[in-house]
């Protein structure tokens, strides 16, 4: 039965040696360049994997002293004191704040992001595209400083109103109940972590939506497809993989953004009120780690530290390993 995208199930069938049609049969020229390459290719992956390895020993290896000593609950409590003879550290308000901030950032950011990669493939006029290409991938060579110089500065004023309104309509939710904060919020912080994660969004999207086989969409239109119906059931369908690998990359800057955050966030103090409004001020992970790298004084307080970042390099990993899955289901229908 063919799909869509023109890919028959019987493309998938092993043949009379177990292997799938598709799959290459990894056959080499024998050439001295051909194996450089190979070799050269399998040392990359081999170092990178082993590099991701080692990291993630070094982490647990230098987070477990410090958490056997802690006496508070290291997820579901937000104190935070990792000195003295019983230290006592949670992670609850890090992990709120880098979850509720990222997950506002890519709600924002993957949507506009598809459809103006949608609009620069599919809409734009030819003279058109190149430039507007350009122009947002210059988004994305903007150093993180400056957005939150930008944010701090003048992008807060915009964004006020908005809280404001939020707070006075729609402050009977628990997740926009009004606060003191007038500084920056997790609300604000992951409308500027949209801005800065737009440009991987879109040029990743462009990239493969872009790559879609003329057939495939000239099928559809010979069918009376609108360009609408089109783009729904060719282009689509053949960029969704393209587009989670995007969105996931973008994840993965946002939830270790830190110069931008440091500079936006506004910290709460021991013992202050905290609710889950998103209008509540907190540090992320990474925030917390670059404005007290002073602390660093003593293992205990260092493996504290480094016990939060672990749970951000299992959060990330966990993220792109949910990824990796969806497009490898999803990769028989856009070979």
């Amino acid at each position: 039965m063919s799909t869509v995208t023109g890919v028959s199930a019987a493309d998938e069938l092993p043949g009379p040696d177990g292997r799938k049609p598709l799959a290459g049969d990894r056959a080499s020229t024998g050439r001295l360049g051909d194996r450089l390459f190979g070799g050269a290719a399998t040392l990359s992956g081999v170092i990178v994997i082993a590099m991701v390895s080692l990291i993630a020993v070094f982490l647990v290896a230098q987070a477990l002293p410090a958490l056997t000593n802690n006496s508070e609950n290291f997820f579901t409590s937000r104190v935070w004191a990792p000195g003295g003879a019983q230290p006592a550290f949670g992670i609850l308000e890090f992990l709120w704040t880098t979850v509720a901030a990222s997950t506002i950032a890519m709600t924002l950011a993957v949507p506009v992001g598809v459809a103006v990669a949608l609009f620069l493939t599919q809409y734009a006029p030819m003279w058109m595209r190149r430039p507007a290409a350009s122009l947002v991938d210059l988004l994305a060579a903007v150093p993180s400083i400056v957005y939150g110089l930008w944010g701090l500065l003048t992008f807060r004023a915009f964004v006020k109103p908005v809280e404001q309104f939020l707070q006075d309509n729609f402050g009977w939710f628990p997740l926009f109940a009004p606060t003191r904060i007038t500084g920056g919020t997790i609300f604000f912080i992951g409308i500027v972590l949209a801005i800065m994660v737009l440009p991987i969004v879109t040029a990743l999207s462009r990239e493969v939506f872009d790559q879609t086989p003329t057939a495939h969409k000239e099928g559809a239109l010979a069918l009376g497809a609108t360009q609408w119906e089109m783009i729904r059931t060719a282009v689509l369908p053949f960029g969704k993989p393209g587009v989670i690998s995007a969105s996931m990359l973008a994840l993965g800057r946002a939830l270790g953004e830190t110069i931008a955050v440091t500079f936006l966030v506004s910290a709460l103090s021991d013992g202050s009120e905290w609710t889950w409004s998103l209008f509540n001020g907190g540090e992320t992970f990474a925030s917390k780690i670059a404005n007290n790298a002073a602390e660093f004084s003593n293992p205990s307080k260092t493996g504290a530290y480094i016990a939060a970042g672990l749970v951000l390099f299992v959060l990330t990993f966990v993220v792109n390993s949910i990824a990796r899955i969806v497009i490898e289901r999803r990769k028989a229908f856009t070979e």
